[in-house]
C-alpha cells in the first residue's frame, strides 16, 4: 500500500476502511444550488454495463495489498482487504452511492426509522423477508444483539478495535415479528446508520473465542452474493465463490480471486495475464495508456536479430582495434542484458494493450501534518505561518493535472466535495500570503537574518571544533579561514551558514543550496564574516529566520519505496514554498514499514505527508483524529489517532454536540464549525483528494475506479463477445481461466 494514499487509519469505525468503498454519509436533505457540499469532483469510472451484456461465469483476478490477518473488520489488525471481503460476503444495512450518501441496501433492509426520541432514541429495523445466512437461518434480532454485546465495550474479553456507537445502545430486542429489530439508545446517537454494517452472524459475535479467533481465517456463515471459499497464505490469495443461497440478483462471476501483489509488481502481473484488475501508480498508468495507443507502423526495425548483429559488430571492431577482448565481452554482456530488458518491456507493452486505465478520485485526501507537541511547531503562530506559505492550488495541480483529474484543493478536514457535510472552511486560516506568514514568524520571535550560534558538539573531545558538516569545514578552509581549534566560537558567525545538526537522514541540503550545505543569502557571499550579534544582511523576504541563535529548520519525514514518488514531488514543492518565508525543511526518507509506527504515531517528525479517508460520520469517526490529547493514567499522553498532537476543547465540544444532534441540517452546521476551528489551529492542512487509478481488462464491466460508491459485486463480470464490439478485447481469452 502506498503511503501516497492510505494513511494510518486503523479501523476508525467498525467497517472502516481503509478502502474507498465503505464511507457513507447521511442522506442529503434539500440540496440546492447554494449547498456548500457541491458536486463530487469526479464520478466513478467502472465501464458500466447492463447485466444482460455480461457473460455468466468467469474468474476475476483482483490485486490487493495483503492477504488479511483477520476476516473480522472489528479487530485492530483488520485492513483494506478485510473490508473488501466483508463488502462481498456480509450484510451491510447501508452502503454508499456516487455522492457518498448512505443508501439502504434493499437486499437486507426493507426500512429503518427513528420511531422515538423521547425519553430515549429508538430505531426500528425491518429486515428483507428473504434475507438468510448461508446456512439457511434467517437474519434477525439475535445477530444484532450479539454484535451489540461484543462491541459495546462492556466485556473486555472481546478484543475489539473500537466500540463507537455501540457503547450508546441500551438494548437490542425482537420487534413485533422475526423480521423486526428494535434498538434503544441510552444516549442520542446521530450516526446510527453507521452501525451493523457489516453485520456478522451470532456464530461469530456470540462468544469471545469465536470473535477473537474463530473469524480470523474463515467465515463459516456468510450472507452476500459471494462466500469465502479459502484464505490461502501460501499462494497469497483469498478465493470468493458464488453463494448458492444468495437471494438477490445472481452474481455474474463464478469466482473472485483477491491476489496479494506489491504495487511495483503489478505491471508484470497484468502483462503476464495473472491479474484482471489492479490499482496502480501514475507511472504504470502512463505505460498502459501508451500501450493502448494505435501504432503507426513507422517504428524502426528492432528486435533480437538487430541487437545481436549490433553486438557482434561491436565485438569485431573491438578485437580488430586492439581493445581488450575481455572488456569487449563485458560490453557485449551489458548490451545483451539491455536487449533482454528491452524485449521484456516490448512484450509487456503488447500485453498491456488489452487493458485500460479507469480513473477517479478516492474518498480520501492527502494532508500536510504539523507536529505541535514540541519544538517550533508547538507555537500556533509558526504552524499558521507554515500553512499560509503553502500554495495548495499549485500542489493539487502538480499531482492531479497530469492525470487529467480535477485539481481543486480540499477545503475540509471532515468531508469531501459532494458529501453532505462538505464546506470549504479554509478561510478560517486565511489565504496563502507569504508576507502574512513572515509577519506571524516575526511575532513568534523568528526574524530574518538573525545570528545563528555555533554550538559545541558533546560527542567531540574537548578542544575540537564545534560540530558542523564536512562541507562547512572544507568551505572555511577554502575561503582562507583557519580551522577553529578552540571552543568553536571566535566571536563571529558565518552569514547564511548553519551548523547542519538539524539535518535529517537525507542529503542534509536545503532546496536550491549550492551543494556545500550552506544557504546562500542575498547581500553577502556565503563564508563572509561579521562581528557576533550582527544581523545577516539579507533580503527580508527570502532570508532564513532564526531565534535565540537557532535557524528554523523542520524535519520533513517521508516514506521510501514504491509509490512514494508523488509524495516526494509534493514535499519538494512545499520545501521551496517554506524557503521563501525563511524556513528550511530537511527532507528525510525512512523505511516504508516503519513510517507510521516509528515516526508518525510516535511523534518523531516535524512535517509529514499522509492521507485520511473522508468519512460519512465525522462526529463519530473524526473525533479521535482531531480531539485534544489528554494525559493517560500512566502519565503518558493519550493522542488516540491525533498524530499532530494539536487539539482544542472547543472542537471536542462541537463534535460532542454533533454526535447527539438528530437534525441533519443542524448537525452539518456543527460539523462545519468544528472544521473551521481545526483549520484555525493549523495542525494539519488538507492538500488534494487522492487520485484513484485502476488498470482493468478492457472487457471487464462494472469494476474499476469506484470513487465514493460501494462496489456492486454481483454485477461485475466480463462482457459477452457480442457486447465487446467487432474486434473484441485483447486478452479476453484469459478472463475465464482463473490463474
Amino acid at each position: 500500500m502506498s503511503h501516497d494514499g492510505i494513511g494510518p487509519r486503523a479501523v476508525l469505525r467498525s467497517v472502516a476502511f481503509l478502502t474507498a468503498g465503505m464511507l457513507t454519509v447521511p442522506a442529503l436533505a434539500g440540496c440546492g444550488s447554494e449547498d456548500p457540499a457541491g458536486e463530487p469532483l469526479a464520478g466513478a469510472d467502472v465501464a458500466a454495463a447492463d447485466r444482460s451484456d455480461i457473460a455468466d461465469g468467469g474468474t476475476l483476478r483482483w490485486a490487493v495489498d495483503t492477504v488479511p490477518d483477520t476476516l473480522n473488520t472489528f479487530q485492530a489488525d483488520a485492513d483494506t482487504t478485510t473490508a473488501r471481503i466483508a463488502e462481498a460476503v456480509l450484510p451491510s444495512m447501508y452502503r454508499t452511492d456516487g455522492r457518498g450518501r448512505a443508501v439502504r441496501d434493499a437486499d437486507y433492509l426493507a426500512s429503518a426509522d427513528v420511531v422515538d426520541t423521547e425519553p430515549k432514541q429508538v430505531v426500528v429495523y425491518r429486515l428483507a423477508q428473504q434475507a438468510v445466512w448461508s446456512d439457511g437461518r434467517e437474519i434477525g434480532a439475535a445477530d444484532f444483539a450479539a454484535q451489540w454485546r461484543a462491541l459495546s465495550g462492556k466485556d473486555t474479553a472481546y478484543w475489539t478495535a473500537r466500540n463507537a456507537g455501540y457503547d450508546r445502545i441500551e438494548k437490542v430486542e425482537r420487534g413485533r415479528n422475526d423480521l423486526e429489530v428494535k434498538v434503544t439508545f441510552s444516549r442520542p446517537y446521530a450516526d446510527w446508520k453507521s452501525l451493523f454494517s457489516p453485520l456478522y452472524p451470532k456464530e461469530v459475535m456470540g462468544a469471545p473465542d469465536s470473535f477473537n479467533d474463530g473469524a480470523r481465517k474463515k467465515l463459516k456463515v456468510t450472507a452476500g452474493p459471494f462466500t469465502v471459499d479459502k484464505v490461502d497464505t501460501k499462494e497469497d490469495e483469498v478465493v470468493l465463490t458464488r453463494n448458492p443461497r444468495w437471494w438477490g440478483r445472481a452474481a455474474r462471476l463464478q469466482k473472485i480471486v483477491l491476489r496479494a501483489v506489491p504495487h511495483d509488481k503489478r505491471v508484470s502481473a497484468l502483462s503476464d495475464g495473472t491479474l484482471d484488475l489492479a490499482e496502480i501508480d501514475p507511472e504504470a498508468a502512463r505505460r498502459i495508456t501508451v500501450a493502448a495507443l494505435p501504432q503507426d507502423g513507422n517504428t524502426p526495425l528492432m528486435g533480437p536479430e538487430a541487437d545481436r548483429s549490433a553486438a557482434d559488430a561491436l565485438h569485431s571492431w573491438a578485437v580488430a582495434n586492439g581493445s581488450d577482448e575481455d572488456a569487449a565481452d563485458e560490453e557485449i554482456s551489458a548490451r545483451e542484458k539491455l536487449r533482454k530488458k528491452a524485449e521484456k518491456y516490448a512484450r509487456q507493452q503488447k500485453a498491456l494493450g488489452g487493458f485500460e486505465v479507469r480513473k477517479s478520485l478516492e474518498p480520501a485526501y492527502t494532508q500536510l501534518a504539523l507536529n505541535g507537541a514540541e519544538g517550533p511547531l508547538s507555537d500556533e503562530r509558526v504552524r499558521r505561518a507554515v500553512a499560509r506559505a503553502l500554495d495548495r492550488e499549485d500542489l493539487a495541480g502538480a499531482v492531479l493535472k497530469p492525470l487529467g483529474l480535477p485539481a481543486e484543493p480540499v477545503g475540509s478536514h471532515l468531508a469531501l466535495s459532494g458529501q453532505a457535510a462538505y464546506s470549504d472552511s479554509s478561510g478560517a486560516l486565511g489565504k496563502p500570503d507569504a508576507k502574512e506568514a513572515r509577519a506571524l514568524l516575526s511575532d513568534a520571535g523568528w526574524v530574518p537574518g538573525g545570528p545563528v550560534k555555533e554550538e559545541k558538539d558533546p560527542k567531540k573531545d574537548e578542544g575540537e571544533e564545534a560540530a558542523g558538516s564536512e562541507a562547512d569545514t572544507e568551505d572555511t578552509k577554502d575561503s582562507g579561514g583557519s580551522e577553529d581549534s578552540g571552543d568553536g566560537d571566535d566571536g563571529t558567525y558565518v552569514v547564511g551558514e548553519d551548523d547542519g545538526r538539524n539535518h535529517g537522514t537525507g542529503d542534509g541540503k536545503a532546496p536550491h543550496d549550492s551543494g556545500t550545505g550552506q544557504l546562500k543569502q542575498g547581500g553577502a557571499p556565503a563564508g563572509a564574516y561579521a562581528p557576533k550579534g550582527t544581523a545577516a544582511p539579507a533580503r527580508a523576504d527570502t532570508a532564513p529566520v532564526a531565534k535565540d541563535g537557532k535557524a528554523l529548520v523542520l524535519r520533513f519525514v517521508l516514506p521510501s519505496g514504491p509509490g512514494s514518488k508523488t509524495l516526494e514531488t509534493v514535499a519538494g514543492r512545499i520545501a521551496e514554498m517554506l524557503e521563501k518565508i525563511g524556513i528550511r525543511a530537511d527532507i528525510s526518507k525512512v523505511d516504508n514499514d516503519s513510517y507510521f509506527k516509528d515516526h508518525i504515531a510516535s511523534g518523531d517528525f516535524d512535517l509529514a505527508l499522509y492521507s485520511w479517508p473522508a468519512t460519512a460520520f465525522p462526529a463519530t469517526d473524526a473525533r479521535p483524529v482531531y480531539s485534544k490529547p489528554v494525559p493517560a493514567a500512566d502519565g503518558s499522553l493519550n493522542v488516540e489517532q491525533n498524530w499532530t498532537r494539536v487539539g482544542t476543547d472547543q472542537v471536542d465540544q462541537l463534535f460532542d454536540q454533533a454526535i447527539a444532534t438528530l437534525d441533519d441540517s443542524e448537525r452539518r452546521d456543527l460539523i462545519r464549525k468544528a472544521d473551521s476551528r481545526i483549520w484555525a489551529a493549523a495542525g494539519s492542512i488538507p492538500l488534494y483528494q487522492r487520485p484513484q487509478l485502476v488498470a482493468a481488462r478492457k472487457n471487464l464491466a462494472n469494476a474499476g475506479a469506484f470513487g465514493f460508491a460501494t462496489p456492486v459485486y454481483e454485477d461485475m463480470g466480463f462482457l459477452k463477445k457480442s457486447a465487446q464490439g467487432p474486434e473484441g478485447s485483447p486478452g479476453a481469452e484469459n478472463s475465464d481461466s482463473g490463474s
